[in-house]
């Protein structure tokens, strides 16, 4: 994913990675990246959690607008199926 983020980055379209192993990561330097400790498959949240998904995703968001050096990855404050989302 790392590579295609700098590819669309070039273009002029910044962009933001959801990351769920931080060691890839650290070795791929994708330009901004927001890393969850969830497993496999669940990149996103929990399936159907609408709440829990929102937030990820204003986030993301949230570090699209704050990001002030290239290759920033951000970890994610939340545990896997331990924060209560509304």
């Amino acid at each position: 994913m790392g590579l295609i983020q700098r590819e669309v980055e070039r273009q002029g379209i910044s962009t933001v990675g959801i990351s769920i192993v931080r060691k890839v990561t650290e070795s791929v330097k994708p330009p901004r990246t927001y890393h969850l400790k969830y497993p496999f498959g669940h990149a996103m949240g929990e399936a159907f959690n609408r709440p829990q998904q929102k937030q990820i995703f204003l986030d993301c968001l949230q570090l699209l607008k704050t990001a002030n050096e290239p290759g920033i990855i951000v970890d994610s404050p939340y545990r896997w199926k331990r924060q209560k989302f509304e």
